[in-house]
């Protein structure tokens, strides 16, 4: 799974925005005529069933008319859950002091995976402590990141 392209992101923001949800990110995997597409949406309240398929409803009406993807392809609406994906700076800003772990584009410090405890963010690096040894991770680098839930981790 990576990233949605921006052109998909700037359709469904306003969207889930405009049905009172807090808009976490997109994810696109597949090749074109055959992909998934995967919305993470999010509220206070925690999101249920009945909030994914308002979403996916208005989302299939808007994509039916814009038709953002070419050929076939599935649409998920659902929560982020305990391994919440995180897509932006604000977002490792948000759960610094939470176990996260983060795939890079090419190595850092010889390391293309970092799992440890979030710090927070400095400038344009997200900050993170792995046994010890703290990364200064350029965003820009950032490939997939997700928190880890704690019974989970491991170093």
């Amino acid at each position: 799974m990576r990233q949605a392209p921006e052109n998909l992101l700037k359709l469904i923001q306003p969207v889930v925005e405009g049905l009172g949800f807090e808009f976490v990110g997109a994810d696109f995997s597949g090749r074109p005529g055959q992909g998934v597409l995967r919305i993470f949406i999010d509220i206070e309240k925690g999101i249920d069933v009945d909030d994914c398929a308002a979403v996916s409803r208005q989302l299939s009406s808007l994509f039916d008319v814009e038709d953002p993807i070419p050929g076939n392809y599935q649409l998920e609406v659902s929560s982020p859950g305990l391994e919440r994906p995180l897509y932006t700076l604000e977002h490792f800003e948000r759960f610094k002091e939470q176990l996260v772990a983060i795939k890079l584009s090419f190595p850092l410090q010889e390391r293309r995976n970092v799992k440890g405890m979030l710090l927070g963010v400095e400038e344009d690096k997200v900050v993170v402590n792995m046994d010890g040894e703290v990364f200064n991770i350029p965003f820009q680098m950032i490939v997939k990141a997700h928190l880890t839930p704690e019974t989970s981790f491991k170093k």
